[in-house]
């Protein structure tokens, strides 16, 4: 069995996830696969995401790849997370990691439905609901926003304290409709950094559905994505990043043909059978500034190898990354923003001179991308909320510029 080391993981990361300058990529469609899915949770993430992989990138370019051109789709899939998607990949999640969640999330709904009092059937008001709501956007093919769903079906958007604290509305049965792929987060209605979104007939939004790959075939072809990008991983990586079962996972390892390596620490990895050979040639120094849940960092559930023990500051106490800043594989602190939009990065730990140079060029080039634009986020990293840590100085010496640079 090949064993694969923690350094050279750390070289396949770069390449594959399309962070060192020598392997950025030229479209939005290209560094969403070359991810698998992006993190959309926060809308935001996707357009930083896109601008550390992206050579020449804008807010427009992305929004056309969205909205326009439509080849990456949000879909809310694994985790009850929403991702953006390779368009050809929607039916594998539609038939395993999105159907998986629709069903979890329709008996919590029914059963909330019967607790609060509003129908002693909670499954068949759902389904009226959804029913409803679907009728009322097939009438707009541009579609509605949530609010105007509120406005056009009060009887869906009753409004009610399931737990202390919880509020129940309209807003689930959207959710559990975006997730059975019956609509689509379409246009959004606001600037690139809030999310409000038109939601749309999928056939609207896709002109023709494919259907939805069997469970089986669907988390297959999942696995068989994360793999390539994230690949050498463990078991538990991947029932963490499914979302799904153990034997859900090992019948896709399986179904791929997966081989089994050796790493660091003593773990058993997986590749793909024609990935499993040593990557040839050299690789570049490269770092990287990535936003809150950029998919690098929540990739995998085990990350010691580029992470080391900094996941307590990286990280909120729910388990969601912060802003990162990487050399060459690893994490070696988070960035921030000043009151004028400023990009400021943080380091946690020493850092050589050389790649200290290089953060500050990259922050600067963040800085003129987002042109006094300041990024919000509800999921702040204790690192990001201290700035304990050594902040690389305004007044660094800046390093030649890299490929795919846009620094003078």
């Amino acid at each position: 069995m090949r064993h694969v080391p923690d350094t050279e993981r750390r070289s396949r990361l770069g390449r594959r996830h399309a962070l060192a300058p020598a392997h950025r990529v030229d479209s939005v469609a290209g560094a969403t696969r070359a991810m698998t899915v992006l993190h959309a949770t926060e809308p935001a993430t996707v357009y930083l995401s896109c601008w550390a992989r992206v050579r020449e990138v804008s807010v427009a370019t992305i929004d056309r790849a969205l909205y326009d051109d439509r080849d990456v789709v949000k879909q809310l899939a694994m985790r009850r997370t929403l991702f953006v998607f390779p368009r050809e990949l929607l039916p594998a999640a539609w038939g395993s990691a999105s159907a998986r969640v629709a069903e979890t999330e329709l008996r919590r709904m029914a059963k909330d439905v019967e607790k609060a009092g509003v129908d002693t059937d909670g499954q068949a008001w759902v389904h009226r609901s959804r029913e409803a709501v679907r009728a009322a956007i097939a009438e707009h093919p541009v579609g509605l926003t949530a609010l105007e769903v509120r406005a056009l079906l009060p009887d869906v958007a009753v409004t009610y304290d399931v737990t202390s604290g919880s509020v129940w509305n309209h807003s689930r049965i959207l959710t559990h409709l975006g997730l059975t792929h019956d609509l689509v987060r379409g246009l959004n209605t606001q600037h690139w950094r809030v999310s409000r979104p038109r939601w749309t007939l999928m056939e609207d939004w896709l002109g023709v559905v494919p259907p939805a790959s069997p469970a089986a075939e669907g988390y297959a072809e999942l696995v068989r994505r994360w793999l390539h990008s994230f690949g050498p991983g463990t078991e538990t990586d991947l029932v963490w990043w499914l979302g799904s079962t153990k034997s859900a996972v090992r019948a896709a390892l399986s179904d791929v043909g997966a081989v089994q390596v050796g790493l660091d620490g003593g773990e058993t990895g997986w590749l793909l059978p024609e990935d499993v050979e040593p990557l040839t040639g050299d690789d570049e120094p490269w770092v990287a500034l990535l936003p809150v849940l950029n998919p690098t960092v929540m990739g995998w559930k085990q990350r010691d190898f580029y992470l080391g023990s900094r996941a307590g500051e990286l990280f909120d106490r729910n388990g969601n990354a912060g802003t990162t800043a990487w050399v060459d594989g690893r994490v070696v602190g988070c960035w921030t923003q000043g009151e004028t939009g400023e990009v400021r990065v943080h380091l946690l730990e020493e850092v050589e001179d050389g790649p200290r140079r290089a953060l500050q060029v990259e922050a600067d080039r963040l800085t003129r991308w987002l042109d006094g634009q300041r990024v919000g986020t509800v999921y702040p990293s204790p690192a990001m909320k201290s700035h304990r840590e050594l902040p690389v100085p305004a007044a660094a010496p800046r390093a030649a510029p890299t490929e795919g640079s846009d620094a003078p």
